[in-house]
C-alpha cells in the first residue's frame, strides 16, 4: 500500500503564506486578520490543531480512490481542501464557539494587527469626540454628556461584539429620540438609557433579535432619510443664531422662516464656512486614493485625515442579532453608571473604523481611551465650542443619510413597497417613534395579505387543475374555497373532478385542513370529486393524520390525469386553458 500523502496545511498555521499564487511556504509572514461576516469571529477551522504530517493508516470509505480487489490501490486523497485559519465559522457549523466573542480573536492575536488597530482606533477616536459634543447639543444636554456616553460602548463592544468595525455611541438619530423624552433633563436621559440597556438585554438573552426581520428595508429608508431632514433642518437656527425655535418639525419650520431676519451674521458667517470645508473634505475623498501599506507613515496619517473628515458612508455586516442585543444592553446598562445616554451602532464611525484597515475590535480600547483623555484634560475648553461649528458638524454627518434613489428603485423594481416607505417617511416628520411603528405595521399589513391571499391559477378543461403558489395557511381556506367552487359550479359545462396541484404548498395549518374537509363535501354533494398531487411529505403526513373522508393524492398532475381519465368515460382529456388569479396588488 502506498503512503497516504498529507494536505497541505492551512494557511496561518505555519505553512503556506496563505497569499494567492504562492507557491513557496513562508512560515515568517503574520496571519491575516478578521474578516467582518458571520459575526467576524475565528471558526473551529481556524483554532483546530495542525493535522499530523505523518502517514496516515488507509482506509476506505468516501473520499477515497480503489483500484480492483487484490490489486494495488491508489493513493489517498483528501476530498476537500483544508479551511484556512482566518475563516469564520459560518452560523449553524457545529464547531463549539466560545461564549464570550473576544475569546475567538483573542488567543491568536498578532503584533503585527497592533499597529493598525491603533491607527483605526485613534482616527475613530479624533472622530468621536466631536461627534459627540455635536450630538449632546442635539439631545439637549450638556456638552460634556456625549463624552460621557462615548468610551463605555467602546470597552464593552471589545468584549461583547461580533463585527470587528462596529463601534458603538452617541449618534444623530439616536440623540433625536432622547430629545424627545428627556426634557433637557440629563437626569431623564440616563435614566434611559438604563431602562433601554436591560430592555435590549432581556431581548437578547430571550433571543429575540428574529424580531429585527420584521422591519422591512424601505421602513428603514424612510426612517432615515427623514432623520436626515429633520435633524438637519433642526439645527439651522444653530447655524443663522435664532433662539427659541420650537422643537417640533412643522412648528420649527414656520418660525424659522419668520424670523430668517433676526440671523447673526457672525454665527451664520462661521456656520457657513465650516459647512463648505465639510464639504470640500468629502470631496477630496471621491478623488483620493487610499495610501498603500508600503507609503510611508506620515503619507498614510495625511489620507487618513481626510478620510476621517469626509467619510459618513455605511457597511454591511453580517452579524448575530442576539449577541448584539446582549453587547448593546450591557453597554447602555453600564454606561447609566457613568452618566451615558443611550448610544448604538455609528454608521460614519463604523466607515471611518473599517477604511482605517481594523483588524480585530481591539481598535475599540484606544478609541475609548482617546475619549477618556479628552475628558480629563479638555473638559474645560468646551465652553468655547460655537453652537454654530457643531451644527455643521451634525448636518455633515446626516446629510449623506437621506437616499433619494430609493423611492425611483421601488418605483421600478416594486411599486408595493412605496406604501410603507412614504408611510414611514411622512409620519416621521410629526414623531419618529410614530413613523417606525406606522411603517412596521403597514409591511406587517402588506405581508399578511400576501399570506390571506396566495397567488392561485386555475387551468379548465376536462378537469379543474387549481395551482397553490405557496404554502396554505388558515387565512386563505376561504378564499380557496369560494375560487374552486365558483369555478367548478358556475361554468356551462362542470367538470367531472378538480384536481388541486400542491406542490408549492410547504406547510398547513389544521384549520387549512378543516377548510379543504368542507370542500370535499361540498364538491361530493354536486357529483364532483376532488384529488391532490404533487404533495410534500410535511403536507401528506398532515392530510393523512386527518383522515378525510374521500381523500385521494397522486404523485403529479399527470398520473391525477391518467387515473380520473376513466372516471370521466375514457374519452381524451381536454386541452387545459389557464387563467391567472390576480391577487388584486400593485405589482
Amino acid at each position: 500500500m502506498a503512503p497516504v500523502p498529507t494536505a497541505a496545511p492551512a494557511a496561518g498555521l505555519g505553512g503556506s503564506s496563505g497569499r494567492p499564487g504562492s507557491s513557496s511556504p513562508r512560515s515568517h509572514e503574520a496571519p491575516r486578520p478578521l474578516r467582518s461576516g458571520a459575526g467576524g469571529a475565528a471558526g473551529c477551522a481556524g483554532l483546530a490543531p495542525a493535522a499530523p504530517r505523518g502517514p496516515a493508516p488507509p482506509r476506505s470509505g468516501p473520499g477515497t480512490d480503489r483500484g480492483p480487489a487484490g490489486s494495488r490501490s491508489a493513493p489517498l486523497r483528501p476530498r476537500y481542501r483544508p479551511r484556512p485559519r482566518e475563516l469564520s465559522a459560518m452560523p449553524g457549523s457545529r464547531c463549539p464557539r466560545p461564549a464570550l466573542p473576544v475569546l475567538r480573536w483573542l488567543p491568536r492575536y498578532s503584533r503585527a494587527w497592533l499597529p493598525l488597530d491603533l491607527l483605526a482606533g485613534l482616527a475613530v477616536g479624533l472622530t468621536a469626540v466631536p461627534q459627540a459634543l455635536a450630538y449632546a447639543e442635539l439631545a439637549g444636554l450638556p456638552l460634556q454628556y456625549g463624552l460621557y456616553s462615548s468610551f463605555m460602548g467602546c470597552f464593552v463592544y471589545c468584549l461583547l461584539g461580533t463585527a470587528k468595525d462596529v463601534t458603538l455611541g452617541p449618534t444623530a438619530i439616536m440623540s433625536l429620540l432622547v430629545s424627545s423624552y428627556a426634557f433637557h433633563q440629563p437626569v431623564y436621559a440616563v435614566l434611559l438609557a438604563f431602562l433601554s440597556g436591560c430592555i435590549q438585554l432581556a431581548m437578547g438573552l430571550l433571543r429575540l433579535g428574529f424580531l429585527l426581520d420584521f422591519i422591512s428595508c424601505p421602513v428603514i429608508k424612510g426612517f432615515t432619510s427623514a432623520a436626515s431632514i429633520t435633524i438637519s433642518f433642526n439645527q439651522v437656527k444653530n447655524i443663522l443664531g435664532l433662539q427659541a425655535i420650537p422643537r417640533q418639525f412643522f412648528l420649527q419650520v414656520y418660525e424659522t422662516l419668520r424670523r430668517i431676519g433676526e440671523t447673526r451674521a457672525g454665527d451664520a458667517v462661521l456656520g457657513l464656512s465650516c459647512l463648505a470645508a465639510l464639504a470640500g473634505l468629502r470631496a477630496m475623498k471621491s478623488h483620493l486614493p487610499q495610501a498603500a501599506p508600503t507609503e510611508p507613515l506620515a503619507v498614510r496619517i495625511s489620507y487618513l485625515i481626510v478620510w476621517i473628515s469626509a467619510t459618513a458612508s455605511q457597511n454591511g455586516y453580517r452579524i448575530d442579532p442576539n449577541q448584539e442585543l446582549l453587547a448593546l444592553g450591557v453597554a447602555n446598562v453600564l454606561g447609566s453608571f457613568v452618566s451615558s445616554y443611550p448610544v448604538t451602532g455609528s454608521f460614519g464611525r463604523t466607515a471611518v473604523n473599517a477604511q482605517s484597515g481594523v483588524c480585530t475590535p481591539a481598535g475599540g480600547l484606544v478609541t475609548g481611551a482617546l475619549v477618556l483623555l479628552s475628558l480629563a484634560y479638555l473638559t474645560s475648553l468646551f465652553y468655547y465650542i460655537p453652537k454654530a461649528a457643531l451644527a455643521a458638524v451634525i448636518i455633515s454627518a446626516v446629510v449623506p443619510m437621506f437616499d433619494a434613489g430609493i423611492f425611483r428603485t421601488l418605483w421600478r423594481v416594486k411599486r408595493l413597497d412605496l406604501v410603507p416607505l412614504c408611510v414611514t417617511f411622512l409620519l416621521c416628520f410629526w414623531e419618529v417613534q410614530y413613523g417606525i411603528v406606522a411603517g412596521v405595521l403597514v409591511s406587517g399589513l402588506l405581508l399578511l395579505y400576501s399570506v390571506a391571499r396566495p397567488p392561485i391559477k386555475v387551468s379548465e378543461g376536462s378537469v379543474l387543475l387549481v395551482q397553490l403558489g405557496s404554502s396554505l395557511h388558515f387565512p386563505a381556506v376561504e378564499h380557496l374555497r369560494d375560487m374552486v367552487c365558483s369555478r367548478a359550479l358556475a361554468a356551462a359545462s362542470p367538470p367531472g373532478s378538480v384536481v388541486l396541484d400542491c406542490s408549492h404548498v410547504s406547510s398547513i395549518d389544521y384549520t387549512a385542513v378543516l377548510g379543504l374537509a368542507e370542500l370535499l363535501q361540498e364538491l361530493h354533494r354536486h357529483g364532483l370529486s376532488l384529488a391532490f398531487c404533487g404533495l410534500q411529505d410535511p403536507v401528506l403526513q398532515v392530510l393523512l393524520s386527518a383522515d378525510l373522508e374521500g381523500f385521494q393524492h397522486f404523485p403529479s398532475w399527470e398520473e391525477a390525469e391518467r387515473c380520473r381519465a376513466p372516471e370521466l368515460g375514457g374519452s381524451r382529456a381536454e386541452p387545459l386553458t389557464s387563467t391567472a388569479e390576480s391577487t388584486g396588488l400593485i405589482q
